[in-house]
């Protein structure tokens, strides 16, 4: 059991951490329960791997109802699906306790990881997408007298 100051610290750092963070957050919690679940069967502890496994998918449902639908629905579907696909592994290798399938698991989750870091470094750093490589360069608005309101479509 974390102590208090663990406990705390975490529970600030959850609160101050913007959405891409926090999803950040939750899959290197999926990607810990899921090596907890891992070693759990590698030892036959299976409490331990019960108790990882089940943290895990429990996080991956949060992964997959968290994603926004509005952005391109398609992908989305895919995302999600994905999710469910490792949701169902999990439980698969949990009930045939087979710590390789839960290995499979671990490196869809890493790949997501790593995938969604790179996405958040984009954004940090301001590279170009291909939806903005191509866009036609904004044209610079003339500077307004002060006291007047411009809007340009």
């Amino acid at each position: 059991m974390p102590s208090e100051k663990a406990l705390s610290y975490l529970r600030s750092q959850v609160m101050s951490a913007s959405p891409t963070e926090l999803r950040l957050m939750l899959l290197d919690g999926a990607i810990k329960f899921a090596l907890q679940g891992k070693q759990g069967l590698i030892d036959k502890d299976y409490e331990r791997s019960f108790e990882g496994i089940s943290q895990c998918r429990a996080i991956i449902t949060e992964l997959a109802v968290g994603v926004d639908r509005q952005a391109d629905p398609d992908l989305c579907d895919r995302v999600t699906s994905l999710f469910m696909f490792m949701f169902t592994e999990l439980t698969e290798a949990s009930l045939e306790k087979d710590p390789e399938r839960v290995q499979r698991d671990i490196e869809m989750l890493e790949f997501e990881r790593e995938t969604w870091q790179l996405a958040i470094d984009r954004v940090k750093n301001g590279v170009e997408t291909p939806e903005t490589a191509n866009a036609e360069p904004e044209q610079a608005t003339p500077p307004q007298p002060l006291g007047s309101l411009s809007v340009q479509a």
